[in-house]
């Protein structure tokens, strides 16, 4: 495993099943986490048995589409830990709704949740991150290819992956700015997805299975490291060959 002692993590949407995988992962390697999600209570019980001294983990409530929250988040982790290594956005919205019945205010919300929520915790931490530090936003196989009945998220992930290329260039040298692409992980959030499709999309799945939450977290930890000193403004699939073979 990767060596983060002394280093400072900022997750956004940390209640989630992949950003819980990426806490635990980076809790083991040594790092101080500052923990945001909209579900407070909830996370806060994460947190503390993450870390039950309260030493390397800290939580707060955190509204992704609240500009404020996200520039109190980055002032917690700089009070508390002196400053900021890593940032990873993993605050999402997935539900179903096809484009004609689609009202502006799903629209909104969507988009809200998944992108301007990137963009406020990046423009928050991007000149609070201490030099060598990494960016990791978490996109999607969607904003690549499109789907079906999520074609708000699939919008807002598609601009994530143009704002992230974008925003690797503008903080180099001093920070690194990468993305993944997950496709079908092992979590509550694509349970209606698999009852709908499940069958049909594994069979199109080179390696016959879903992914976990932890082999998420892993490639994102390997962007966050040193291994990756020379990888920025670069988006990484993690589908199991889903993207390439349908």
């Amino acid at each position: 495993m990767f060596d983060f002692s002394g280093k400072t993590l900022l997750l956004t949407g940390a209640n989630g099943g992949i950003t819980r995988a990426v806490a635990q992962l980076f809790f083991r390697c040594g790092a101080n986490l500052v923990l945001s999600d909209l579900k407070a209570t909830e996370l806060e019980g994460f947190g503390t048995a993450l870390d039950a001294a309260g030493t390397r983990v800290v939580t707060l409530k955190g509204d992704a589409t609240n500009a404020a929250d996200s520039d109190a988040a980055v002032a917690l982790a700089q009070q508390r830990f002196g400053g900021l290594d890593f940032l990873v956005t993993g605050a999402g919205l997935y539900l179903d709704q096809m484009i004609a019945t689609m009202t502006d205010a799903q629209w909104r919300q969507t988009i809200a949740v998944n992108l301007d929520g990137v963009f406020y915790a990046c423009r928050a931490a991007g000149q609070a991150l201490r030099d060598g530090g990494a960016v990791v936003n978490i996109a999607s196989m969607a904003g690549h290819r499109g789907s079906y009945q999520h074609a708000h998220y699939a919008a807002a992930k598609g601009a994530v992956l143009s704002f992230t290329r974008s925003l690797a260039v503008e903080l180099a040298p001093r920070v690194r700015v990468n993305a993944v692409s997950p496709g079908l992980i092992d979590t509550p959030m694509v349970v209606p997805l698999l009852k709908a499709r499940g069958l049909q999309l594994l069979e199109q799945t080179p390696l016959k299975r879903l992914g976990t939450p932890e082999e998420v977290a892993r490639v994102i930890a390997f962007l966050c490291s040193d291994w990756a000193s020379f990888v920025t403004g670069e988006t990484v699939h993690i589908n199991g060959g889903l993207y390439i073979a349908s």
